[in-house]
């Protein structure tokens, strides 16, 4: 399933909710810092499963991460990002840029726009370098879409990924329902559409869906996806990671 990747809108858009989970700082002092290691398994329909282990720091407005990817058939790929938050009080933007082994280059802009109902834009290019797409949505991309925290300890979200670049008429609709339940606990899901032309030039649609339950410092993820960056195979995800 290799194809070209970016640091995803649909995955940036996610990350500009707050993370109700996270280490804010004691008394409004200096940032503490926090890693997050992700350990994951891709099921492949194909037979080419895959495993990834991603270490992700957060200190403040600052995030980076590195990971390693391999599947069965022997692809290998290394790559590390940095992302900067920014809060500029009617908007909240996050600036991400991913290197990544064999040559790939990318980066996105995505931003809030408005108070508790906000809207939600994105931008993403790349070098359109193969890479092995983790996040499974539209690469070289724009994003629209609106979101809202007006309900008590929940962020729901509605936005659209859609290829600019390409042609290839590839969009992923997303609806995110993201809950807290109790101060360690949280559940998001994830509900997705997408139709547009797959890799060998057919029209494909269908729908998947991710789990995500974080009991902290503890979370799991499973997640389905019908036509895995747009290809033939279907994909089941399964990851289990811890938080420090």
């Amino acid at each position: 399933m290799k194809i070209r990747f970016s640091i995803l809108p649909a995955a940036a858009a996610m990350l500009l909710a707050t993370n109700v989970l996270a280490q804010p700082a004691a008394g409004g002092g200096e940032p503490s810092l926090a890693f997050k290691l992700t350990p994951a398994f891709y099921r492949i329909s194909d037979g080419n499963n895959a495993a990834d282990l991603n270490l992700r720091a957060d200190y403040g407005d600052n995030v980076g991460w590195i990971g390693y990817y391999r599947d069965r058939l022997g692809f290998q790929q290394a790559r590390a990002g940095y992302e900067r938050h920014a809060d500029l009080g009617a908007a909240r933007l996050v600036l991400s840029v991913q290197v990544a082994s064999h040559g790939f280059l990318g980066g996105s802009a995505n931003a809030e726009i408005g108070g508790d109902t906000f809207a939600i834009v994105g931008f993403g290019r790349t070098n359109l370098r193969d890479y092995y797409n983790l996040n499974f949505d539209p690469n070289d991309a724009i994003t629209l879409g609106i979101g809202t925290r007006a309900i008590s300890n929940t962020v729901l979200s509605l936005f659209m990924v859609k290829d600019d670049r390409l042609g290839t008429g590839q969009r992923v609709t997303h609806l995110i329902a993201r809950r807290r339940f109790a101060e360690k606990q949280r559940f998001t899901i994830d509900l997705s559409y997408k139709s547009g032309r797959n890799t060998v030039g057919d029209d494909v649609e269908g729908s998947g869906i991710a789990l995500t339950y974080d009991y902290a410092p503890w979370f799991g993820r499973v997640a389905y996806d019908p036509y895995v960056n747009f290809s033939a195979n279907r994909m089941t995800l399964f990851a289990l990671g811890r938080r420090f």
